[in-house]
């Protein structure tokens, strides 16, 4: 038997080999699955009730609340922690493993068509609500009067944030600083380029991209170790969030609070739900499926947290490793339908409650500059807030000052916001995949009607010649 067929073979064994031991350690709540397993040890549960007792912690004692962020924080740094080679290794895998190098530029394509479509439509879909409703008239705020002091910060960063910025900002210092830094734009460019080398490279590289292979089987069963502490993280940050800022913060802009998260979900429901049913799955089944991940982005308030839980899910669910390692984390820096949806509203929140009529022609520019200004925003707490602000800076129309109208109840919207963009990618990541004729369709309907996920099809395997 050659060296290349004992090559080829090593290959084979090493995605069966990963695909099986996700199958087995994994099930839909991101634990081992078992026959009869008891409610409790569920993630989706476990989670569920660390955010109540996180409530109830953070109402009766706020400075014990308070006293409890490090949970969060320090959980949502374990999961970044793992975030760059779990994107490394499964989008060089996945394009390493393509037949055709300009298949790479296809999946890219069709993933950006659908990110450009559907957060542009998102923008509208903030603007047409907000004049809709009117969420912030007859507050008749005076910009003068308000206290700018507590989003100086946020208006600083977004003078650093233009286009030549953006652009420089993906590119790293080194290959290697890519995956110890915080930014997925360049863990991005060294994966696709790395890929993209070893698929030129060819058989002599075949050693190497069955590393990586088993380099995957390895990061994935830290993901599950990791996921274990999820109640714990999303206690913490659920007992800080409501201990800090209280639930009578909530009440002051209920109205605002309210149009927002209606919005988020009719946008959900009906937009997503619809793009859903067009590709052939049910929106409601796909929620279903994620809501342990769903829960860990609410009691944390980032979706970066589930990032790869996602990652991992969406290819046991029949979305072809080349399309999940290319959807999922550019997604996250340009399909951000949540992110885009708290533009708009809340730009206008802001001129309605200072009294600044625009005209149409100024809510068409705010929605452009929104467009561009989105595009890179991470999917975590603060910095939405921060593209919120390079966006009024270039629009003088609305007061920046206004900001600190909706400053308190910001992390209380960035949960709606990280969870919007959490479904929305996950919808574009079974989409893109359709398109691509990149997805396992049984394989899908049988993950989000609940069975259990089995490995896939072993490829065809040459015969021995001697």
């Amino acid at each position: 038997m050659g060296p290349a067929i004992i090559l080829r073979k090593q290959r084979q064994k090493a995605v069966l080999g990963r695909m099986y031991v996700a199958a087995i350690i994994f099930d839909e709540t991101g634990q081992a699955p078992a026959g009869a397993t008891p409610l409790y040890r569920h993630l989706y549960v476990q989670v569920l009730a660390a955010i109540l007792l996180g409530v109830i912690i953070g109402h009766l004692w706020p400075a014990t609340g308070e006293a409890l962020r490090p949970l969060g924080d320090g959980f949502i740094k374990l999961v970044k922690m793992i975030i760059a080679p779990v994107i490394f290794v499964t989008l060089v895998t996945g394009i390493a493993g393509m037949t055709e190098l300009r298949s790479v530029g296809r999946v890219a394509g069709k993933a950006f068509a659908y990110f450009l479509f559907f957060s542009t439509l998102a923008l509208v879909v903030g603007l047409i609500v907000a004049n809709t409703v009117q969420p912030g008239a007859g507050m008749n705020i005076d910009p003068a009067t308000l206290d700018t002091g507590a989003v100086t910060g946020y208006v600083e960063k977004a003078k650093h944030s233009g286009l030549v910025d953006f652009v420089m900002s993906a590119i790293p210092t080194t290959l290697v600083s890519a995956l110890t830094g915080d930014s997925l734009l360049q863990v991005l460019l060294v994966s696709i380029l790395f890929g993209i080398s070893l698929s030129m490279v060819g058989e002599p590289a075949a050693p190497v991209r069955d590393l990586f292979e088993r380099v995957g089987l390895v990061i994935f069963r830290l993901v599950a170790i990791l996921m274990r502490a999820a109640p714990v993280g999303a206690f913490g940050a659920m007992a800080f969030t409501i201990g800090k800022y209280g639930v009578g913060s909530l009440a002051n802009l209920a109205g605002l609070l309210a149009t927002f998260y209606l919005t988020s979900a009719i946008f959900v429901v009906v937009v997503l739900g619809l793009t859903a049913r067009l590709a052939g799955f049910s929106i409601f089944k796909l929620i279903r499926y994620l809501r342990a991940e769903l829960l860990l982005v609410l009691g944390t308030s980032s979706s970066e947290s589930a990032l790869p839980s996602l990652m991992e899910k969406m290819e046991r669910a029949g979305c072809a490793k080349s399309v999940v390692g290319l959807v999922v984390p550019t997604g996250y820096s340009f399909n951000l339908d949540g992110t885009n949806i708290y533009m708009t509203l809340a730009a206008l929140f802001i001129a309605q409650a200072c009294n600044v009529d625009l005209s149409l022609g100024e809510q068409v520019a705010l929605l452009l500059v929104a467009m561009i200004s989105s595009k890179g925003a991470a999917a975590a707490t603060g910095p939405g807030f921060v593209t919120l602000a390079a966006t009024l800076s270039i629009v003088p129309s609305v007061p920046v000052a206004g900001m600190a109208l909706i400053l308190g109840i910001d992390r209380f919207m960035s949960e709606c916001r990280s969870l919007t963009n959490f479904i929305g990618n996950a919808v574009a990541t079974v989409v893109v995949a359709r398109w691509d004729n990149a997805l396992d369709r049984d394989r899908l309907r049988l993950a989000l009607d609940g069975g259990a996920p089995s490995p896939l099809a072993a490829p065809p395997v040459e015969q021995d010649m001697d």
